[in-house]
């Protein structure tokens, strides 16, 4: 046997590519939402009334946090398919036209339709502690809160603040963003739910929770 001292080299441990993946993708979405956040408090401080961008701002402040502080779950859906979906449905935000646009709706209307989605966006992240994250994985069940009602309360609070956002802010542009997102996001919802199904305790609580986004309607 070998002693520690006898010159040999002890085996190395194979690098996990998926732990170097997501730091990364923490990593990125910490710099894109802080260059994104700079340009749009610029454009608030130019026009100090648009509240709607403000809030868009706070929104997308918590999801970035729990995107940073997430629990790393053992499995997750890494496909290119699903990683586009993923990550256009959380980025698409980015490619919002902050200069303003068409106020379909009052200032305040659509400031009010944001809080009400961020309020409900923090109840169903508070129902999920820390088991969130950017990718489709099976980081537990949750029945409870927030998600005795729709099985993915968070996009709804989300679509609730893009719409109040692109409300007061529309324009060409932003709606096809807007519908982008949406989009991007349902495609998600189909593959986590996808990933999810192999999980007996989740098939009984989509057996309980019938609704996926929106009560009698998706």
């Amino acid at each position: 046997m070998s002693s520690p001292n006898d010159g040999s080299i002890a085996p190395t441990q194979p690098i996990d590519k998926h732990l170097i993946a997501d730091i990364a993708l923490r990593a990125v979405t910490a710099v894109v939402f802080a260059e994104f956040a700079i340009s749009a408090i610029s454009h608030w401080l130019a026009t100090p009334t648009r509240v709607t961008l403000v809030l868009l701002v706070v929104a997308n402040c918590f999801t970035t946090a729990l995107v940073l502080f997430a629990r790393t779950p053992t499995r997750r859906d890494w496909r290119p398919l699903t990683l586009l979906m993923s990550l256009g449905g959380s980025y698409a935000f980015l490619f919002y036209n902050l200069n303003g646009g068409i106020k379909i709706v009052p200032e305040a209307v659509g400031a009010l339709l944001q809080m009400g989605g961020i309020a409900w966006q923090l109840f169903a992240k508070i129902s999920l502690k820390r088991s969130f994250g950017i990718l489709p994985a099976n980081r537990g069940v949750v029945s409870r809160g927030a998600y005795r009602f729709v099985r993915h309360p968070m996009y709804l609070g989300y679509l609730l603040t893009d719409v109040g956002f692109l409300l007061t802010n529309f324009s060409l542009i932003n709606l096809s963003v807007h519908v982008t997102q949406v989009a991007f996001q349902i495609g998600r919802i189909v593959r986590e739910e996808k990933m999810l199904e192999t999980d007996v305790a989740y098939r009984c609580y989509r057996n309980t929770v019938r609704y996926r986004l929106i009560p009698l309607v998706f």
